[in-house]
């Protein structure tokens, strides 16, 4: 007994996933989703992979390198962003996607929100800076201008140029200065008359980059980070005259120097030759006034020296009673020197004749016999003041002795030995004694003891 299967035939995992992306692509066209940026990721390819989330849902996302590129902000995690996509399905995951083509902020404002990012992140890297500026001249004989060859700026420029300073040269760099490619080409023209400048071709010596007002999207090339880059590197002073006056962008803050208008650009570095001439008049009329102060300071000192001018034969017969008493000075002097020496050689003579080595051998040898007798007479005094002396202590020894002492009938007892006996105790029965009296000895034995 057989059995034959009646199940339907099965799909593979790459055939469900391929059918299902056809459907979804053939059902929905282009849509526009909208919600907050999460898990965002910048591949090396290039491409963008994010998901767009609210409250209860998410929906996973890619943005190749071809749509991210058009873009003028770079999203970034918790942005809240609108999308316009392609319904898709990533077939090796088998994940429902977007295919996003074009991105922008959520809500009014979007164009407001990529200006003042790109003005944070351009002022944090310093080029706003006041000490990157270079000074504007006033006056400047080549300019060079990045505008629109046909628009109104340019023509406002000239007209100003040729109003207030008309001896000016103008270079004009024609760019396009709105719509897609035109901030690549403004930084191009600024890159080039740039260069040209600094290399010597063209004496360029300032540089006006600007377009007359209009939308935040119209001027939106102006506030591109490849335009403001491209200011900041220049070399040559850089004026930004972008819109009316009360529009402001990225170049404005970039460049040297702001202007509200192109024409307040072409004031900004001309002089009025109006004002010249007028400056010039002044100039001239204060200089004429100088010269004919000078000139009549001049007459007045012309006739002071003429009254003060005498006739050469005054002059000269004052010249020569100076010379009269200037010779009759010199000979007066010339006598009082001459009497001055002659004082002064008597004396240096009698010097002379007191210092002759027989004069001074004479004085030496009295010296000599002055000092001899001076010795001979203190020898002589001192050997009497010795023998006084000697006299005198010879007496005072012969007053302290022992024989003065004797004399008076004391007595002196030595030993055999010749010692002196000052106690009884000394002495023995039997021992030899001798006596010392005032006048000759005697020689005594002890016998005893008296109070033996």
């Amino acid at each position: 007994m057989s059995y034959e299967s009646h199940s339907p035939p099965s799909l593979s995992v790459s055939d469900l996933n391929r059918e299902a992306k056809r459907l979804l692509e053939s059902h929905f066209d282009w849509v526009w989703v909208e919600g907050e940026i999460g898990n965002f990721t910048a591949a090396s390819s290039g491409h963008w992979y994010f998901s767009l989330k609210d409250n209860d849902a998410q929906v996973r996302c890619a943005m190749f390198r071809r749509a991210n590129s058009r873009l003028k902000i770079r999203p970034n995690q918790g942005d809240s962003v609108r999308i316009r996509a392609k319904v898709s399905l990533y077939e090796g995951r088998g994940e429902f996607q977007l295919i996003c083509e074009h991105l922008e902020p959520a809500g009014a404002g979007a164009l407001q929100l990529a200006f003042e990012r790109l003005k944070k992140q351009l002022s944090d890297e310093g080029l706003f800076s006041a000490d990157a500026k270079i000074p504007i001249p006033d006056d400047a004989a080549s300019v060079g201008v990045i505008t629109s060859a046909t628009g109104a700026a340019l023509q406002d420029i000239l007209t100003v140029l040729e109003r207030r300073s008309p001896h000016t040269r103008v270079y004009v760099f024609p760019v396009p200065v709105q719509g897609d490619g035109a901030a690549e080409q403004i930084a191009a023209a600024i890159s080039q008359a740039d260069h040209l400048a600094s290399s010597g071709k063209l004496p360029l010596d300032v540089l006006i980059v600007g377009r007359g007002g209009g939308s935040l999207e119209d001027l939106w090339a102006f506030n591109e980070e490849v335009v403001a880059r491209a200011l900041y590197a220049a070399t040559l002073p850089t004026v930004s005259a972008v819109g009316h006056e009360i529009d402001f962008s990225i170049a404005d803050l970039v460049a040297d120097a702001r202007a509200a208008t192109p024409s307040a650009a072409a004031e900004l570095i001309s002089a009025d030759q109006n004002e010249l001439l007028l400056h010039i008049d002044s100039l001239r009329d204060a200089l004429g006034r100088s010269l004919h102060r000078h000139f009549m300071r001049l007459s007045e000192q012309l006739v002071s020296l003429r009254k003060r001018v005498r006739h050469p034969g005054y002059a000269l017969s004052q010249q020569r009673k100076t010379v009269m008493n200037l010779s009759g000075s010199l000979q007066r002097a010339a006598e009082r020197h001459i009497g001055y020496r002659k004082s002064q050689a008597l004396q240096l003579g009698t010097r002379l004749a007191t210092q002759h080595p027989q004069q001074r051998l004479a004085r030496h040898q009295l010296q000599a016999q002055q000092l001899n007798q001076q010795i001979q007479q203190r020898i002589q005094q001192r050997l009497r003041d010795m023998r006084s002396e000697f006299r005198h202590q010879k007496k005072l020894l012969a007053s302290l002795g022992p024989e003065q002492t004797l004399s008076r009938g004391y007595a002196i007892v030595t030993g055999e030995n010749g010692s002196v006996i000052r106690r009884a105790t000394q002495a023995k029965a039997g021992d030899a004694l001798r006596v010392k009296l005032g006048s000759g000895a005697l020689a005594t034995t002890v016998t005893g003891h008296p109070e033996d």
